[in-house]
């Protein structure tokens, strides 16, 4: 039987030893992933740019770029020009020091008004009318980005006549002055000025970057100057701030101590122009996010306040480099040592909650070779599932359909009868309030899913059978009763043909604006996984149609089903998102669950992380994909190395993603063939974000 597996691909351009390797999964929407970043923004992405300085500067600026780069280099007098007059002094400097040193949750600093605010407001324009975005999306991230801004130094002169006010602003913030400025803020160390790192980055409504602690490479300080609107104030409510998480310590009964970020953030660092906000970097302390940006409630709305485009330069100062005032030999790799070893100090995976709870399934003393449903079993599952499903011809088509593709997913899973009880409880509880704070929430039956850099959602698990509630709400009842059945465990058989051997499930409500989970490596033999979407809302990128009719034909039901399973219909919205996205782009809420490749050396390597793209559309490395929707369950055979993440639902999102969750390990199966078959989906164009609107409604042209 084939199983869903993994393909090669190309590294992600921006990979660096030592990182946390992003999946480069661009635009999921749309499928399609650019392999060719970095090139295009030797010319900003911008051909018209190009031929523009082309036509203006040949014949007069043949001296090239190394000798006018030389000829440009700032003094001492520039460097303090293009910062706010003052900021130098030493009454200023001890000021954000003392600051800096008694910051919590982490040492951190934010200096108002860091850039002469003329240049800045020169750097913006220059970004507005000369720099176009090329969007990213991955598990941990969705925003526009340039590239490199160290590429600068790559472009032909007519090129960097365009962009003169952010090239001096790159060299200012990289002069040897600011770096030691910042050095002695922070306590860093010496900080290169060769090895810069920074680029732009554009966040629209629903773009936002999950909690990660920024530790990469030769990284010491990680900063961020916000470019936001210099007219139209940004207010807190629109999101869009970076949030410092606070972290705990856990010591184990040998004293081994693990240090892990709590899932609330304590500090809150709303975007404002002209703002720098930094901090040293430090593995397993420097845990921050982005907050989302809010979507306005109405478009005249965000036209009044500018479109809400958080737009910065992010970047990191690095430790010198060799040739470099402050160099020491070795110590960058000492650097990248401690930083891994700090990340894998004490047992961090020890803290993850939820943990796997794999009941094993007791093998019965006489085998039978009969694996049908019996009506005992028929009886036991009509109070839970829809008639249709439970007919041999039915499970037949399903089983044919699994076999094929190892895949499947049914619509109208529930009865029409015990799937409007679950409806109803559900929509009581996302009209009721939920406590904001973890703590608020653990007080009743759900949990949070922690650390916040790998999951964050809301979760039930099984009680044991001692502990079992007297009176179960729905969605306890398919936890506690129906799906851990060994009557839903014969007819899951009988529909994949697979002898399950232990089973393990949870149920999952992602709260929009809050939640997700980051992907995750399975290493072990292909087990069966199921997700039954219980999500009452609309909106989610799957056709919005409800699948309560028990009356459907099973040839209806089946059909159905193999499109989604093969991501040609429902299973990617990409119908609906071609005819709306023009509009306005409101569907793209998140919430999916994304099945995608691995990589063959990672994970002979121990290291399923990362997921390597192709710029070829038919090699996709999306496997298998399942929107938040009502009332369907799919089922795939999860081979090892394939990785699995659910994205971050979006504030916009009409609701919450409910889903009950499970793992059902499975005997090896036999006569499996060597070449493994992969689900793929189709990929279509992708909308790149092309800058600012030619506005004649802003004051800051």
């Amino acid at each position: 039987m084939p199983v869903v597996s993994h393909v090669q691909g190309g590294e992600p351009f921006w990979a660096e030893p030592g990182a946390r390797k992003l999946i480069r999964w661009t635009d999921f929407l749309t499928f399609r992933t650019i392999a060719n970043f970095p090139q295009l923004f030797l010319n900003f992405n911008s051909s018209n740019m190009k031929r523009k300085a082309e036509s203006q500067s040949n014949g007069r600026n043949g001296k090239g770029i190394l000798k006018k780069r030389v000829k440009t280099m700032l003094s001492d007098e520039d460097i303090r020009k293009s910062f706010r007059k003052g900021l130098f002094d030493k009454d200023v400097l001890e000021k954000y020091t003392k600051s800096y040193a008694k910051s919590e949750p982490y040492k951190h600093s934010v200096i108002s008004s860091l850039i002469n605010d003329e240049l800045l407001r020169a750097v913006r324009n220059e970004i507005r009318e000369n720099v176009s975005f090329t969007p990213k999306e991955t598990d941990i991230y969705k925003i526009h980005q340039s590239g490199d801004l160290a590429n600068l130094d790559g472009l032909d002169d007519g090129a960097l006549e365009k962009l003169p006010s952010l090239l001096r602003l790159r060299d200012a913030l990289y002069s040897s002055e600011f770096r030691k400025y910042a050095a002695t803020i922070t306590k860093s160390g010496p900080l290169s000025g060769r090895k810069t790192d920074m680029a732009i980055n554009v966040y629209t409504p629903g773009c936002h970057l999950l909690c990660h602690d920024d530790v990469i490479g030769s990284r010491r300080i990680s900063y961020i100057l916000y470019l936001v609107d210099p007219d139209i104030p940004w207010k807190e409510k629109w999101g869009g701030a970076l949030r410092l998480f606070p972290t705990q310590t856990h010591e184990d009964e040998k004293g081994e101590k693990t240090i892990t970020p709590t899932p609330d953030t304590t500090k809150i660092i709303p975007p404002a122009w002209n703002q720098l906000s930094f901090f040293a970097v430090q593995p397993g302390l420097s845990f921050h996010d982005v907050e989302e940006v809010y979507h306005a409630e109405t478009k005249e709305q965000l036209k009044k306040d500018g479109g809400r485009i958080r737009m910065a330069i992010s970047g990191w100062f690095h430790i010198p480099q060799i040739g470099e005032e402050g160099y020491i030999e070795g110590e960058e790799e000492k650097w990248g040592l401690n930083s891994s070893l700090k990340q894998l100090q004490g047992n961090p995976d020890r803290y993850d909650v939820p943990k796997a709870q794999p009941i094993t399934v007791e093998v019965p003393k006489e085998a039978t070779e009969d694996k049908d449903l019996e009506a005992a079993d028929i009886d036991f599952l009509l109070k839970y599932m829809a008639p249709t499903y439970l007919t041999p011809d039915t499970l037949d088509q399903v089983a044919e359909q699994f076999m094929d593709l190892s895949s499947v997913t049914l619509d109208g899973l529930l009865s029409q009868k015990y799937s409007e009880k679950v409806r109803t409880y559900i929509e009581v509880q996302e009209k009721s309030p939920l406590p904001t704070a973890t703590e608020e929430i653990e007080k009743g039956p759900w949990r949070v899913a922690k650390p916040p850099h790998k999951q964050r959602y809301m979760y039930l698990q099984p009680t044991s059978s001692d502990n079992k509630p007297a009176e179960m709400n729905p969605i306890e009842e398919l936890l506690e009763v129906f799906l851990p059945s060994p009557q839903f465990r014969k007819w899951l058989e009988c529909a994949t043909k697979c002898e399950i051997e232990n089973y393990d499930i949870l149920a999952r409500r992602f709260r929009k604006g809050l939640d997700y989970s980051l992907a995750k490596t399975h290493m072990g033999e292909p087990r069966l996984e199921i997700s039954l979407g219980l999500t009452p809302t609309t909106g989610w990128g799957a056709d919005d149609n409800d699948s309560d009719d028990d009356e459907t034909s099973s040839e209806e039901e089946t059909n159905d089903s193999k499109a989604k399973a093969n991501g040609k219909s429902k299973a990617n919205g990409k119908q609906k998102v071609g005819e709306e996205k023009e509009e306005e782009e409101e569907d793209d809420v998140g919430g999916h669950e994304a099945y995608l490749a691995g990589d063959d050396e990672e994970e002979v390597n121990g290291d399923a992380t990362v997921y390597k793209a192709s710029s070829e559309a038919e090699d996709d490395n999306v496997l298998f994909t399942n929107p938040a929707s009502w009332n369907n369950m799919s089922i795939v055979l999860r081979d090892s190395g394939v990785m699995k993440f659910v994205k971050y639902v979006s504030m916009n999102a009409k609701g919450d993603r409910w889903d009950i969750s499970g793992a059902f390990g499975v005997k090896p199966l036999e006569g499996d063939d060597e070449d493994e078959q992969t689900v793929s989906l189709e990929s279509s164009d992708e909308e790149v974000f092309n800058g600012f609107p030619e506005s004649e409604d802003s004051d800051s042209d």
